[in-house]
């Protein structure tokens, strides 16, 4: 009985096996078949064509030719029509199909007396290769942009029509779009509303002027949208987009009202993902403008739903509404709602490389935010574990940004409560990471160029496709022309002039933008590389500082410590201030390089003095200068120079008007010369040296490139013996 029971049992789970896969098979065999349907003679669209499958599927084609019907391969796909004759094919394979029907003339049979076809089926390539383009579209730009130039190459005749061509070109302009190549973006959507008009292309069009920055040709664009016949999500789209442009420019009024003209429409159609976005749009706005208490009932309005949609836009929130209270310095409030944050993270198994989270919401981030609310409530000893986490995660996850600041900020910390040595460890360890960040940032740098460079190639060969189309489809009519028509040979030749006429001079403005997108690339890339090389400060001195910080203190010598702790925390401010600045007025410079001489001279009593003369009739104000450029020049002098004399020394430092244009500044010393500093110098010093003045030549260098011969070094030697230095800096006003 019991094996009965068995047998019956395993009788049941092998026919339900078999069903299932049987069921699967055949979901797994059809597909939707979809294809075109023109005339052969006029290339126009056959529609309301009968299309049928042999036993199973209906349906008819658009006025555009188009149908999609779901198939299997090998069924056989019957077209009817009483504008030609029934075409009967067998279903090979799942691409795309373009039939071409002949309306009239011979007409294929078989021994039956069945029509085979009265036309010409091609396989359709265009529709799969910009599925594929849209599929790698945010993971891989390169990748994507070669599928749309097959998907320009599949077409079978001698061009793209006007669909396709739309389609093609507002493919490129979602790639240029996600990528921020904002102006090829715009070029793209331009082309394809040339080729056919589609009102969510024309809303890409305007957003694509909001992000190049072209505010009123999109307040323009936006503006003439409002005026056709829109669905009421593409009204709600394009408020919120007048709305996000005013907030660019700063017109809290016009961004308010854009954007509750949107809300309103919103909630009256109840699309919620846009209620949610516009309630938090408009709490960042009476944010910005100072409106706290609407701010708070907008962006509460948002939070709550949020959490009724999704955790992850409920996080996004969050976190927006955390920086709000950030800058409300409602801190309790942040610290809640950011911990909440990393609670919901961590449920979530958030990953970095996640869609739909942005670099914000990392927890690495979020750590180092409720370490800086606590800092700013004074509770130092709370921020620590925080930072330390923050610090950890950044680490593991080569977020080199996160924890560099967060070492910093750990420092600044131990430092205030009084922990001395582990404000210099980790000190030491924050200026590694700046190191390795300036290193990943070239890197980086040099990708971008890569990038910008392949992308620019790949645009210009679709160009370039279409442009041999155009020529080789105007010498084909030519031709053509010749043959039936020799009266018009005339007309024909000068039509074909204006053609080439016209196309070398579309080349000559496609190599004249591409040339100024690269000059205002290259023009980014050289302020990224100041950006980091302002970023970094030889930290010779500042540990060297700190340790006689540690000997004022180990002498009991705490008068003299503070007095040198408070000189140093004033000039390292001075120095955090300016390291956003490209230039700054020549009276700050002066300031700042009194500061380091004076604790220079501080340490090294007994081996120079110093003088720092500026001439009465300089106009201080008037000359900008790039901020700590001159520290390097005096340190140097102090440690490779003076600090080796045995007798005492002398540091002079003359700033002198040449004339209304022109700065001079002299730095002399008269140590014991370039020379003989470099014999004595240790491996390890050598390494310093190379590296701190390694970086002004590259400052120098950079500011030259940009603002045209704005920095002018001369470094010689003072005497005959090769004793003492002079570094003479000449710097342009303009």
């Amino acid at each position: 009985m019991f094996k009965k029971y068995i047998f019956i049992v395993c009788f049941f789970i092998v026919c339900s096996t078999s069903f299932c896969q049987n069921e699967e098979i055949a979901n797994e065999e059809t597909f939707i078949l979809s294809g075109t349907i023109f005339d052969e003679e006029l290339l126009k669209p056959i529609g309301k064509a009968n299309i049928e499958i042999s036993g199973g599927s209906y349906t008819t084609s658009s006025n555009a030719g188009d149908f999609r019907i779901r198939a299997r391969i090998g069924d056989e796909l019957i077209i009817r029509s009483d504008e030609f004759e029934t075409v009967y094919f067998t279903i090979e394979d799942e691409q795309s199909l373009r039939l071409l029907v002949k309306k009239s003339g011979f007409v294929t049979k078989n021994k039956s007396g069945r029509v085979v076809s009265t036309g010409k089926i091609q396989i359709e390539f265009f529709p799969k290769y910009i599925d594929s383009a849209n599929l790698f579209l945010k993971k891989d730009a390169k990748k994507s942009i070669e599928y749309v130039t097959k998907a320009f190459e599949s077409s079978q005749s001698s061009k793209l029509n006007n669909r396709q061509n739309a389609i093609a070109y507002e493919t490129l302009g979602d790639i240029n779009s996600y990528w921020q190549q904002h102006d090829l973006a715009i070029e793209n959507y331009k082309t394809s509303l040339e080729s056919r008009f589609n009102i969510d292309v024309k809303i890409k069009l305007a957003t694509a002027f909001k992000n190049n920055k072209n505010y009123q040709e999109s307040i323009s664009l936006y503006k003439d949208i409002l005026i056709d016949n829109l669905s009421p999500y593409q009204s709600v789209i394009v408020y919120e987009g007048l709305g996000d442009v005013f907030k660019e420019i700063n017109d809290t009024a016009n961004a308010i009202k854009f954007y509750q003209e949107g809300l309103t429409l919103a909630n009256e159609h109840i699309i919620t993902p846009k209620i949610t976005d516009l309630n938090s749009k408009i709490g960042e706005v009476f944010a910005n403008s100072g409106n706290i208490s609407e701010a708070e009932n907008y962006f509460g309005n948002s939070l709550e739903l949020a959490e009724s949609q999704n955790k992850k836009r409920a996080l996004t929130e969050q976190n927006k509404v955390a920086d709000f209270f950030n800058t409300t310095r409602n801190f309790d409030k942040e610290i809640e709602l950011r911990t909440k944050t990393l609670s919901d993270l961590e449920s979530l198994g958030f990953t970095e490389s996640e869609e739909g989270f942005s670099d914000d919401l990392s927890p690495q981030r979020q750590n180092y935010k409720i370490a800086n609310a606590f800092v700013a409530k004074d509770q130092y000893e709370d921020a620590i574990p925080y930072l330390e986490k923050s610090i950890e995660e950044a680490d593991a996850k080569e977020d080199l940004v996160v924890e560099k600041d967060a070492t910093r900020k750990l420092s600044e910390i131990y430092r205030d409560i009084g922990e001395f040595d582990k404000a210099s460890e980790s000190y030491q360890r924050y200026v590694e990471l700046v190191d390795e960040l300036y290193i990943k940032k070239e890197q980086e740098l040099s990708q971008a160029k890569r990038f910008n460079r392949d992308i620019a190639i790949k645009q210009n060969r679709i160009i370039s496709l279409e442009s041999e189309r155009n020529i080789n489809e105007s010498r084909y009519k030519l031709i053509d022309q010749n043959q039936q028509l020799i009266v018009k040979n005339d007309r024909v030749q000068k039509w074909v002039i204006v053609s080439l006429i016209a196309l070398a001079i579309l080349l000559l403005f496609i190599a004249y933008i591409l040339k100024k997108n690269i000059r205002q690339q290259k023009y980014a890339n050289n302020q990224l590389a100041l950006k980091s090389l302002r970023s970094q400060m030889n930290p010779h001195f500042i540990f060297n500082a700190l340790n006689s910080v540690n000997s004022f203190i180990a002498k009991s010598d705490e008068r003299t410590a503070n007095k040198y702790l408070s000189d140093f925390s004033q000039l390292m401010r001075s120095v955090l201030e300016n390291s956003e600045e490209d230039f700054i007025p020549l009276s700050k410079e002066i300031s700042l390089l009194e500061i380091y001489t004076k604790l220079e001279h501080f340490r090294f009593k007994d081996k120079f003095e110093y003088e720092i003369t500026v001439d009465k009739n300089l106009q201080v104000d008037e000359f900008l200068i790039p901020p700590m450029l001159l520290q390097p020049y005096v340190e140097n002098a102090v440690w490779h120079g003076l600090r080796y004399k045995k007798e005492k020394g002398m540091l002079q430092v003359a700033f002198a008007q040449k004339d209304s244009e022109t700065l001079e500044i002299t730095i002399t010393d008269n140590g014991i010369g370039r020379k003989k500093s470099k014999e004595v110098k240790t491996e390890n010093q050598k390494k310093q040296q190379s590296k701190g003045m390694g970086n002004i030549k590259k400052r120098i260098s950079i500011l030259n490139e940009m603002y045209k011969d704005k920095v002018d070094v001369v470094i010689e030697d003072v005497f005959d013996n090769g004793e003492g230095t002079c570094v003479k800096l000449i710097i342009k006003k303009d």
